[in-house]
């Protein structure tokens, strides 16, 4: 087939990961693929992000930067459209944005079947987290888009829900978790290998996390539990990543005198993570939003991790308490750190979960590869089904 996969994501990080591994995937199973972005989205580096779009939120009136956001259509839509009449392809495949209607556009106008991915519920992430200026007009684009969209692919259960109380039929949703690529997460290097290599004591338990260190995440409690433990077990914290709560991080570390048991690397290259989540011996997930499919559990579960993760249902999609993960009750500082006392003084229990976490994603098919699978099988229905205009070459 030839898909146009369509985005309108300004910065390199986690949805960047979604699209190159979804589009390298498509490729892989033998189907065209061309991209459609913002201008200039390949040239950034990972991490790195539109610097117009910060100036522009930083230096306008919130309002104003939204009535943009909708602007953006018609320029969007010029492209799209432009891609559509040399590329001819069979289906629309398009990562949802609030706001982001040129693919409705050019479904209707056209007549592409439009495949959506939706990852966040972004118009009620945005009203609670950044603040909406004209909520009604954000909703009413989320519910079009969503509604307009002839298959909606959903990361979880619960996302799923969200859409359908919007108005669509669940049979239009596909739920596909986020997943792995097992040619980037093969299991090559052991735990103790991998902390010699990052000079960290291969004696030490290592509790690993990796992301973007907020302050909700409540790291502050792995803190505390490095000087609780002093030296009666050797611990380490890494955090693979940056982010604002480092800082403060830094700070408690050296307060409590367990400076050089933190480790933070700052932003490290997609190719390099496996070679530090492989150092853990604990891997963990201290807050999840409610919606989502982390893209840091299937890393975890491809390097043989034992998890440490709340009890809420988008994760129950994935794990099953002290089977391939421990749960603890969300939310709950002390459950939190109870249950990590209780895998880190357990090593047998450790190994089990690691190895359960492993062979519950190759089980399941937890891939990049599967998911594409899926997504290529209903734009094939679609592509057949669809009206006469434009037609692609596959």
């Amino acid at each position: 087939m030839k898909i146009l996969y369509h985005h309108r994501i300004g910065s390199k990080d986690g949805q960047y990961v979604h699209i190159e591994e979804m589009v390298d995937a498509f490729r892989a199973d033998g189907h065209e693929v061309r991209v459609v972005g913002p201008e200039g989205f390949d040239q950034r580096e990972f991490g790195g992000e539109s610097g117009l779009v910060s100036r522009l939120k930083a230096g306008i009136p919130g309002s104003i930067y939204e009535l943009l956001e909708v602007g953006y259509n018609a320029l969007d839509y010029a492209r799209l459209a432009r891609a559509i009449r040399e590329f001819r392809p069979d289906v629309i495949y398009e990562r949802y944005n609030l706001s982001l209607l040129s693919g409705v556009m050019a479904r209707r106008r056209l007549g592409i079947p439009l495949l959506l991915e939706v990852n966040a519920p972004l118009f009620a992430e945005r009203s609670a987290y950044g603040g909406l200026k004209l909520a009604g007009l954000a909703r009413w684009t989320e519910r079009r888009a969503w509604r307009a969209a002839d298959h909606v692919f959903a990361v979880t259960e619960v996302l799923a829900g969200q859409i359908v109380d919007a108005g669509v039929e669940r049979s239009r949703i596909t739920v596909t978790p986020n997943g792995i690529n097992h040619q980037r997460f093969a299991p090559a290097i052991d735990s103790e290998s991998a902390k010699k290599s990052l000079g960290l004591d291969p004696q030490a338990m290592v509790i690993g996390f990796v992301g973007f260190a907020r302050e909700w995440h409540g790291l502050d409690a792995v803190i505390e539990l490095l000087a609780e433990y002093g030296d009666a077990r050797p611990l380490h914290f890494l955090l693979v990543g940056d982010g604002p709560a480092t800082a403060q991080l830094k700070q408690q570390a050296a307060r409590a005198g367990v400076a050089d048991r933190l480790t933070v690397t700052g932003v490290v290259e997609r190719d390099d993570v496996q070679r530090y989540v492989k150092a853990f011996d604990v891997a963990m997930l201290p807050n999840v939003v409610a919606y989502a499919s982390p893209l840091k559990l299937f890393e975890y579960m491809a390097c043989s991790k034992a998890i440490l993760a709340p009890n809420q249902a988008n994760l129950r999609e994935i794990l099953t308490h002290d089977h391939d993960a421990v749960l603890f009750e969300p939310g709950s500082r002390d459950a939190f750190k109870a249950t990590m006392r209780r895998l880190i003084e357990d090593d047998d229990n450790r190994a089990r979960l690691a190895s359960n976490a492993r062979a519950t994603l190759v089980a399941r098919d937890l891939s990049w590869a599967a998911n594409a699978r899926h997504v290529a099988e209903i734009a094939d229905q679609l592509a057949e089904g669809r009206p006469s205009g434009i037609r692609g070459g596959g």
